[in-house]
Order: structure tokens, then sequence, then C-alpha cells
């Protein structure tokens, strides 16, 4: 079978407009795809540079495929199963910028250069000391930029016309302003100069972003029956639901520029993200992040079987109503009706989202999707939420032997659960180690009232009797959650 290139599918070339940080499958399922369906359905004419800023990455086989994909799109529509497929051409080329960094710069010098998007993980949009201009490259994702940045500015003599949007796609608060601040740090840090920043102020547009899309990433259990499809071989195809929303906090003349909705696209440029921004952590992020070491200690690989299996169904719903809405203090009528779509949209039969693909960069995650609903729950209601609670203890034993995270964190635990003893008294003091780790935390987690206890009990009643006799003592039982009522 032919491997798919432009030799078994007729590419349509474009001007080089957007250049991405990151390959993965969810940048190439949702804004690659939408890039693609604009250039079919609109004038936009562009094209997607891809930058592998990390030494392990998809550069070279999008290269080796002419920067050709499939991507299948599959649920329910309209109360009907259905699924689709598509070759995606809206890549034009793929750089390893440890490779090729001279070529990344050159990027800088295109007039036809106009947006930015990234995807680098929580963990990414962060400043390192040890950057300087001269690296080559820089270790930081807002270095990567700034030195970028840079070199547009003096190619172009400071020309306002010439700055970019830059639309991030991580999943943190404020990630536009916040990569913007970052990248005025690394001016300042780097003595460039007051004109630079002033043109890294206004000259360029920083626009806060929610990108949502369940992208399970590459079907390997469907593989052969997808190629039989597709007729040709695929390193690269990606599976994703129909669903999804790209919120971008920005100008109104940017729906012009990016003419997403013109192309019948969920992209709406509005005022004000945050309610799409806490609907979407809280519940969807949130829920992902706190079932799945919850289903990884419990043998379960998808979420679709963790939301449709008895006690681990009752945990994530409990999760949701009772403890996520309560405290999220939003409009209580449309984030329940939005949950109970996120909870359609993880039992969708046609993705297979493995929850083992979740777990990267669990900790930095957890942070941000459920640590504020912890505290905001155990403010408003006087006890600390047992779910959440559950969450972490299930992913403190969990980082026991993964190393699914940064280095620091690994060692974290890794040296907490070498140096217990295994005593109960043991547990509680390396969960109250954990939780006072402010380089992860922000804070010291034993602060809040009563958790390093609730913690620490559930911790130790996963090491003695196992995930599922803790879940079902933590209250999460199917039979009880069937009484209650969510609307």
């Amino acid at each position: 079978m032919q491997r798919l290139t432009k030799t078994v599918h007729n590419k349509t070339e474009y001007p080089e407009r957007v250049l991405q940080f990151g390959t993965g499958n969810f940048l190439r399922a949702f804004t690659d795809w939408m890039i693609h369906r604009m250039n079919k359905e609109t004038d936009f004419n562009g094209s997607v540079v891809v930058v592998q800023s990390t030494k392990r990455g998809a550069a070279e086989v999008i290269n080796e495929q002419d920067g050709l994909y499939s991507l299948f799109l599959q649920g329910m529509l309209d109360g009907r199963a259905v699924r689709r497929h598509e070759v995606i051409e809206s890549i034009s080329r793929a750089l390893n910028v440890h490779d090729q960094y001279d070529e990344y710069l050159a990027l800088a010098t295109s007039p036809d250069l106009r947006f930015v998007v990234s995807n680098t993980t929580e963990a990414g949009i962060a400043f390192d000391e040890k950057d300087q201009l001269e690296s080559r490259p820089q270790s930081s994702f807002p270095g990567k930029l700034t030195a970028l940045l840079w070199k547009r500015f003096t190619h172009f003599n400071g020309d306002p016309s010439k700055g970019l949007v830059v639309i991030p796609c991580e999943l943190i608060d404020q990630n536009g302003t916040t990569l913007k601040n970052i990248v005025l740090r690394y001016a300042k840090a780097w003595q460039l100069g007051e004109i630079f920043a002033e043109w890294i102020d206004n000259a360029n547009t920083f626009c806060n972003s929610l990108v949502d899309r369940i992208v399970p990433g590459y079907p390997k259990d469907e593989k052969e029956e997808l190629e039989r499809e597709l007729g040709c071989e695929d390193q690269l195809m990606t599976v994703g639901e129909h669903y999804h929303l790209w919120a971008i906090e920005g100008p109104e003349w940017l729906r012009e520029e990016f003419p997403a909705h013109r192309a019948g696209l969920n992209v709406k440029v509005i005022d004000d993200l945050a309610p799409y921004r806490l609907s979407k952590v809280y519940i969807l992020n949130g829920a992902h992040t706190a079932l799945t070491p919850i289903a990884l200690l419990s043998g379960i690989e998808t979420v679709k079987e963790t939301v449709t299996r008895g006690e681990t169904k009752a945990f994530v719903e409990e999760l949701i109503f009772q403890e996520i809405i309560p405290a999220a203090g939003l409009p209580k009528e449309e984030t329940i009706a939005f949950a109970n779509q996120v909870l359609s949209r993880f039992a969708n039969p046609f993705v297979h989202h493995y929850v083992k693909s979740i777990a990267l960069n669990a900790m930095p995650k957890f942070k941000t999707r459920n640590v504020p609903l912890l505290i905001k729950h155990t403010e408003a209601f006087g006890e600390v939420p047992e779910r959440i609670a559950l969450a972490l203890a299930a992913w403190i034993h969990v980082y026991k032997t993964s190393e699914t995270d940064e280095a620091p964190i690994v060692a974290l635990f890794r040296g907490q659960w070498d140096a217990c003893d295994g005593t109960d008294e043991g547990i509680y003091q390396l969960v109250e180690n954990v939780l006072a780790y402010e380089a992860l935390w922000e804070q010291d987690l034993n602060q809040i009232p009563r958790l390093t206890e609730t913690v620490a009990r559930l911790t130790v009643g996963i090491e003695r009797e196992g995930m599922m006799e803790t879940l079902q003592k933590a209250g999460a039982s199917y039979e009880r959650h069937a009484d209650h009522q969510r609307t």
C-alpha cells in the first residue's frame, strides 16, 4: 500500500501565513483542519509551517508525507452516527527547531506570515532565565517566539504593519496576555530596547483563546480498517469528534482576517472569554484530569468506558454535579446543559480516547483545572470535596511510577515514595510533603482546612484496599447516584 504523499493525493499549495508551535494531534485536528476548511470555503489562502520545538515530535513524518494527513471526525450528528474523513492539505512543511534554527528564524522575514498559534501544554508558557537571544534554540517557547519577533522587527525596520497575530491554545487563564508579558520580559532581560518593546505592544496582537474538541489522536486499534478506507498508508491519521469550539478574545477586525465563520466553523471572536473558559476548563478538562487516575488504577483504558461503567460513571457524574458546578459560580442552567453535553461527548461510541494519553504533565493540569474548584468548594461549603480529593490521592499513587511529567515533579514523587516506610504515618507525611511543594502548586495546599487528612486517608485506602474499594467507600456508587436529581 502506498504512503499518503503528493503522489497519491493532489495537494494545493498556499502562501505560508501561519506559524504553528506544536506537531501534535490536537492542532492538526483543530487549527490545521480549520485552516484547510477556510482555504476551501473562503479566500483565506494560507498554509501552516509547523515547528517542532521539542526534541521528539512528528516533524520528520510530516515532511515525509508532504504535510498531508487524514482526519476522521466521528460521533452523533442529528441523532445519527456519522463518520467522515478528509485529507488535510493546510500544512506546507515542518521544521525541527533544534536542527533547523536558521530556517526557523528565516520565517520572520516572510511578508506573508501573519498568524502564530501554539499548543505547548500548560507548562509551555513560562520564562526560563537561562534563555538568551544567542541560544540556538532557546529552551522555552516564549523565548523562541521572542527571538523570532526580534528578527522580524529588525528585518522590517520596526514596520508596524509587519506585526503578527498570536493566538495560543494552551489551557491556562489569560494565555495570550501571559505569553505577551513573558515576551516583554525577555525583551527587557535581553536588553532589546524600548522601541522593540513598543513594537511588541502596539504592532502585534496577542489574543486569549479557548479551544474545545476531543481528539484521541492516532487510531491504533482501527489503523488497518481506516487505511483500507483511505486506500493508502497514513502514519499521521488522527481521529476527533465533530464538536469544536474556538473562542478568541480579540478585536472585531480579526473576524475578517481569520474568516472561520464564513467556512461554517464554530469560531467566536468575543470581548470576554471568561464564561467560556471557566465552563470548559472546570467541567470538561477538570473532569478529564480527575477521572484519569481513577481509570488508570481501575484498569480502565478509555474515557468512554470510564463514564459508562458503574462506580466510575457515578464518580464522574457526582464530581461534576455535586462538586464542580456548585462551586464554579457559573449560570446554573447553562452550566448544567454544558455538563450534560460534555458527558455525552465523553461517551461517544466512535472515539477511543485513551486515558493514558491524558496523563502527560498531569500535575500542572491538576493545579490549573482542579485545585481552584477544590479551594472554592471548601470555602463555600466548609468541607473538602471528596471526589476531587480522591483524584488527587489517585494521582499521588500513579506518580509512584509515572514519568510523564517535568523532571522536578517526577523526582519529587519518586523521592517521597522511596522515603516512605509504608505505614499510615509515613503516607501521611508523604502527602503533607507533596501538598507543601510550592514550586508546583504556587501555595502550600496543607493550609486548606482538612485537605491533608482527607487526601492522606484516601491515599492510604488506595494503598491498602485498591482503587475500586476506596472509590466505593468514598461514596461514588452508581446505585446511590441513580436517585440524584441533576436538573
